[in-house]
Protein backbone atom coordinates (compact mmCIF):
# COMPACT_ATOMS: atom_id res chain seq x y z
CA UNK A 1 0.00 0.00 0.00
CA UNK A 2 1.24 2.99 -0.97
CA UNK A 3 -0.08 5.40 1.90
CA UNK A 4 1.30 2.90 4.58
CA UNK A 5 2.80 5.91 6.56
CA UNK A 6 -0.65 7.44 6.74
CA UNK A 7 -2.27 4.66 8.07
CA UNK A 8 0.06 4.05 10.43
CA UNK A 9 -0.18 7.64 12.04
CA UNK A 10 -3.77 7.20 11.93
CA UNK A 11 -4.09 4.10 13.55
CA UNK A 12 -1.32 5.54 16.33
CA UNK A 13 -3.80 8.27 16.62
CA UNK A 14 -6.96 6.34 17.19
CA UNK A 15 -5.02 3.67 19.48
CA UNK A 16 -4.07 6.32 21.69
CA UNK A 17 -6.26 8.41 21.42
CA UNK A 18 -6.16 10.19 25.20
CA UNK A 19 -3.29 11.57 24.93
CA UNK A 20 -5.00 13.70 22.14
CA UNK A 21 -7.42 16.80 23.03
CA UNK A 22 -10.21 17.85 20.52
CA UNK A 23 -10.43 21.44 20.45
CA UNK A 24 -14.15 21.35 22.06
CA UNK A 25 -11.95 20.42 25.17
CA UNK A 26 -9.89 23.21 24.52
CA UNK A 27 -12.65 26.25 24.24
CA UNK A 28 -16.06 26.05 24.59
CA UNK A 29 -17.16 27.98 21.23
CA UNK A 30 -19.29 26.22 18.73
CA UNK A 31 -16.91 25.97 15.45
CA UNK A 32 -16.58 23.83 12.57
CA UNK A 33 -13.29 22.16 13.57
CA UNK A 34 -14.62 21.57 17.29
CA UNK A 35 -14.68 17.57 16.50
CA UNK A 36 -11.03 18.10 15.13
CA UNK A 37 -7.67 17.61 17.63
CA UNK A 38 -6.24 20.44 19.20
CA UNK A 39 -2.50 21.22 16.92
CA UNK A 40 -0.06 22.50 19.42
CA UNK A 41 1.36 25.48 18.75
CA UNK A 42 5.06 24.14 17.20
CA UNK A 43 8.39 26.68 15.94
CA UNK A 44 10.15 23.49 15.10
CA UNK A 45 10.19 21.52 11.96
CA UNK A 46 11.73 18.90 13.61
CA UNK A 47 8.73 18.79 16.14
CA UNK A 48 6.05 19.21 13.46
CA UNK A 49 7.39 16.28 11.77
CA UNK A 50 6.84 14.27 14.33
CA UNK A 51 4.78 11.39 14.80
CA UNK A 52 2.49 13.54 17.47
CA UNK A 53 1.56 16.38 15.18
CA UNK A 54 1.66 14.50 11.82
CA UNK A 55 -0.80 12.25 13.00
CA UNK A 56 -2.82 14.90 14.55
CA UNK A 57 -2.64 16.57 11.61
CA UNK A 58 -3.53 13.37 8.84
CA UNK A 59 -6.61 12.56 11.54
CA UNK A 60 -7.87 16.28 11.22
CA UNK A 61 -7.47 16.10 7.05
CA UNK A 62 -9.57 12.36 7.26
CA UNK A 63 -13.20 12.84 6.03
CA UNK A 64 -16.16 13.27 8.79
CA UNK A 65 -17.29 9.99 7.53
CA UNK A 66 -14.11 7.83 8.62
CA UNK A 67 -13.48 10.17 12.19
CA UNK A 68 -16.62 9.26 13.30
CA UNK A 69 -15.11 5.78 13.28
CA UNK A 70 -12.80 6.13 15.80
CA UNK A 71 -14.56 4.52 18.89
CA UNK A 72 -14.34 0.92 16.71
CA UNK A 73 -10.50 0.31 15.58
CA UNK A 74 -10.96 -2.45 12.98
CA UNK A 75 -13.96 -0.16 11.60
CA UNK A 76 -11.84 2.87 11.49
CA UNK A 77 -9.47 0.78 9.73
CA UNK A 78 -10.86 -1.07 7.06
CA UNK A 79 -12.66 2.55 5.50
CA UNK A 80 -9.29 4.58 5.96
CA UNK A 81 -7.68 1.56 3.79
CA UNK A 82 -10.50 1.74 1.54
CA UNK A 83 -10.49 5.86 1.71
CA UNK A 84 -6.37 5.85 0.67
CA UNK A 85 -6.38 2.57 -1.72
CA UNK A 86 -9.27 4.86 -3.75
CA UNK A 87 -6.16 7.94 -3.59
CA UNK A 88 -3.15 5.70 -4.15
CA UNK A 89 -1.46 8.89 -1.92
CA UNK A 90 2.03 8.87 -2.16
CA UNK A 91 3.57 11.45 -0.20
CA UNK A 92 1.82 13.20 3.30
CA UNK A 93 1.51 16.16 1.02
CA UNK A 94 -0.44 14.41 -1.51
CA UNK A 95 -2.54 13.27 1.24
CA UNK A 96 -3.27 17.18 2.79
CA UNK A 97 -4.21 18.25 -0.87
CA UNK A 98 -7.09 15.93 -1.48
CA UNK A 99 -9.49 18.20 -0.01
CA UNK A 100 -9.40 20.49 -3.03
CA UNK A 101 -9.31 18.27 -5.33
CA UNK A 102 -13.77 17.79 -4.60
CA UNK A 103 -14.52 15.32 -7.23
CA UNK A 104 -12.48 13.10 -5.68
CA UNK A 105 -13.87 14.77 -2.35
CA UNK A 106 -17.55 14.06 -3.49
CA UNK A 107 -16.80 10.26 -5.17
CA UNK A 108 -15.77 8.82 -1.02
CA UNK A 109 -18.57 10.23 0.65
Amino acid sequence: MKSQYILSLALFVVKNMEIFKSNAYIHAKNTRSKSDLFLPHTRLTKCQNGVYFTGIRIFNYLPEKIKKLYGNIPTFERELKKFLLLGSFYSVEEFYEWTYEKFFYESYL
